[in-house]
């Protein structure tokens, strides 16, 4: 069992439990305050974030720090990782065997940081972690409450590129988000 971080970077290091790893440059296994009371868990890195070797630093991430700072949450305050650590390919959904072969890391960091809060970002994280018959359209900004913890879902920062319409429901769940802060 894994006890720390430096643990679970030794351990994920040379990871290669699934076909993501042909194609990666880095493992992107999170970033933020590893005793956040609050975590966000999106779907697998883009790009910016294969390179960079950090979640969320691409355009969706960008978005997601402009609410952020509207809001008044600090990046820093909060632990942010993804379902699959490596980036799938022309960033596609990451498949149901590269999830399988992933959510062991994703379940040892929610172990570290025992946030009381989890984001969950868009549909790939929402069926990942609360179960397949959940819908991100029917369930976002609904709180759901397992093993101690409270989950929100809501739609994932790439999902309000595509449609500015979904950046109002985005902002009301953080702001639903921040009261816990």
């Amino acid at each position: 069992m894994i006890q720390n971080f430096k643990e679970l970077e030794e351990q994920i290091k040379d990871c290669k439990k699934c076909k993501l790893c042909n194609n990666r440059h880095n493992i992107v296994l999170g970033t933020g305050n590893r005793q956040a009371k609050i975590m966000f868990i999106g779907e697998g890195p883009g790009a910016d974030e294969d390179i960079q070797g950090e979640p969320f630093v691409g355009k969706a991430g960008k978005l997601m720090d402009q609410a952020f700072k509207g809001i008044g949450i600090n990046r820093e305050e909060v632990y942010i990782a993804n379902i699959v650590k490596c980036r799938p390919p022309q960033n596609r959904n990451p498949e149901q065997d590269e999830i399988d072969s992933c959510i062991d890391y994703l379940r040892t960091q929610v172990m570290l940081v025992k946030p009381e809060i989890i984001v969950l970002l868009g549909s790939v994280a929402l069926k990942a972690i609360l179960g397949k018959e959940y819908s991100i359209t029917s369930s976002r900004g609904k709180w759901v409450e397992k093993k101690g913890i409270r989950y929100l879902p809501t739609f994932h920062p790439a999902a309000l590129l595509r449609d500015e319409s979904k950046k109002i429901f985005f902002w009301k769940d953080l702001k639903e988000v921040k009261k816990f802060m």
